[in-house]
């Protein structure tokens, strides 16, 4: 065989070669830019269906999204507020609160309006029991609609707790780790509201 002929052969497979895995690599790379802002605005999306669900029907006049602060709670976690304006006014904010249910943490989404009263209460993420801990989601009952309009102005503290506990809240048989979970989140959720509420309103006007 043709020595000279062989090495021909090599360096053309190993030019073919790379050639198909930079065209790949560079299809790879188009495909992944083109989808990323599809999924981006995706969650965008459900995140602003998320804040309108919490707030009552006309509340707001703005766009959450890009009217938002970033708050250090207590425990200097970083909280994104979203904040309603009407007719240029502050007139609600919207953040993410968190307490460790039992099969992880329990992730809600609160509305409160400028006195500290809830407007509305959505669990967006957990990993609780089906059939026992998911009845905390709006569409599997109605438990999570009776923190509404609720606030610790108008409750003593000690009531913001499932009723085993000695609160108001009703819990779930067999299941009362997870409610007393977003009972706690709420709860603290407003504390952190009360905290910041002056830092809060003011930035949003």
């Amino acid at each position: 065989m043709d020595l000279a002929l062989w090495r021909e052969r090599i360096v053309y497979q190993g030019g073919l070669l790379a050639l198909s895995t930079f065209l790949t690599s560079a299809a790879l790379v188009l495909a992944n830019r083109a989808t990323v802002s599809a999924i981006e605005q995706a969650a965008q999306d459900d995140l602003k269906q998320s804040l309108t669900q919490v707030l009552p029907e006309g509340m707001a006049d703005n766009d959450l999204l890009a009217d938002a602060l970033e708050v250090a709670d207590t425990g200097g976690r970083k909280v994104n507020v979203y904040r309603g304006r009407k007719a240029g006014q502050f007139s609600a904010a919207v953040f993410e609160y968190r307490a460790r249910g039992y099969a992880g943490d329990i992730v809600i989404l609160l509305g409160v309006d400028p006195a500290g009263a809830v407007t509305g209460v959505r669990v967006l993420r957990h990993s609780e029991t089906p059939g026992l801990g998911d009845k905390i989601e709006a569409a599997k009952s109605d438990w999570i609609h009776a923190f509404e309009q609720k606030s610790l102005a108008g409750m003593p503290l000690a009531s913001w707790a499932v009723k085993k506990d000695g609160g108001v809240f009703d819990q779930f048989a067999g299941a009362t780790i997870t409610p007393r979970a977003v009972v706690k989140a709420v709860r603290e959720g407003l504390q952190f509201y009360a905290a910041h509420q002056a830092e809060i309103s003011e930035a949003a006007r």
